[in-house]
């Protein structure tokens, strides 16, 4: 079967017409290089509108809005916190998607803000889940894809050989950011099954977080307006009750095209809140004091 391929016409498809060039032969195997000239040039378009754009939009973004805030309550036994994609293919600059996502890592403080996430749930005994994203070869025999789908394959982001199979794991795109293992690999951590797009109708998160008895999350991970919103979304859909922080996530940015800004929109209209990483963490650690007091009654 021949598939047609309509002509670039926009930013993104030129990426993944660029991702032929990118293959490296290394006598072994065809790599694919982490973007290379491209991402330098897709930063300075995103500097370049940067300027004009970025600044309004968190400018917008920072003033009253007239939305109703609801509030959300961290509840010892019945609130968790789901982390996205929190793998080496997003958040290390060897990744794959680096060029796309990095600086929105950078300015956010993605990287910190998630490690204080794990410190704060752990130190408060809440529980932690991660939802992550693997492609096996069955997955590149598609028919069909979306953008983005089709960038991923492209890029082989997240590539394992197999279900069971955990060969060149280590250290791999798929795998854990060095800095989360202590927390992830902790024995307590569950990991849920990978889901296949963006959200998590495709894995067994919601079935997890039934079972432990939650019903509150607090979201946080890669990629904001791609499997972060999606998982928001899904999540809501299925009764719970949902906040995000925002701060801990990350997006692409390209020019004319900025998942971050797209972002954070969505999560103030659809999240029961939105909170800074600061504010999560103080709120965490107010819900331990709260717990402790009532035990003591």
């Amino acid at each position: 079967m021949y598939r047609v391929l309509s002509r670039p016409v926009a930013a993104l498809t030129v990426v993944l017409l660029c991702v032929g060039a990118a293959v490296l032969r290394n006598g072994e195997e065809s790599k694919i290089r982490a973007f290379g000239p491209l991402s330098a040039n897709l930063a300075k378009g995103a500097e370049a509108s940067d300027a004009n754009d970025h600044g309004a939009v968190e400018a917008s973004a920072a003033q009253d809005d007239s939305l109703p805030k609801p509030g959300f309550t961290f509840e010892h036994g019945t609130t968790a916190l789901v982390v996205t994609d929190p793998q080496n293919d997003f958040l290390s600059e060897d990744g794959v998607a680096w060029g796309l996502v990095g600086k929105s890592v950078r300015k956010n403080d993605t990287i910190g803000n998630l490690i204080r996430l794990f410190r704060a749930t752990k130190d408060a005994g809440m529980p932690v889940f991660i939802s992550p994203h693997y492609y096996y070869p069955c997955d590149h025999k598609w028919h069909f894809e979306g953008a983005l789908e089709e960038l991923m394959h492209g890029i082989r982001m997240y590539d394992r050989p197999g279900p069971l199979d955990l060969t060149g794991f280590e250290g791999s795109g798929a795998d854990w950011l060095d800095a989360f293992k202590p927390y992830i690999n902790d024995g307590e951590t569950i990991v849920s099954s990978p889901h296949k797009l963006f959200g998590p109708q495709t894995n067994d998160l919601v079935l997890q977080l039934r079972k432990r008895g939650i019903g509150k999350v607090l979201l946080a991970g890669m990629s904001a307006n791609l499997c972060t919103e999606s998982h928001l979304r899904h999540l809501q859909e299925e009764g719970f009750e949902v906040a995000v922080a925002w701060d801990a996530t990350g997006a692409a940015q390209l020019p004319n095209l900025d998942g971050m800004a797209a972002a954070k929109v969505n999560f103030r209209m659809l999240a029961t809140e939105v909170f800074t990483t600061e504010e999560a963490v103080r709120h965490i650690g107010d819900s331990v004091g709260s717990n402790s007091r009532e035990n003591a009654k």
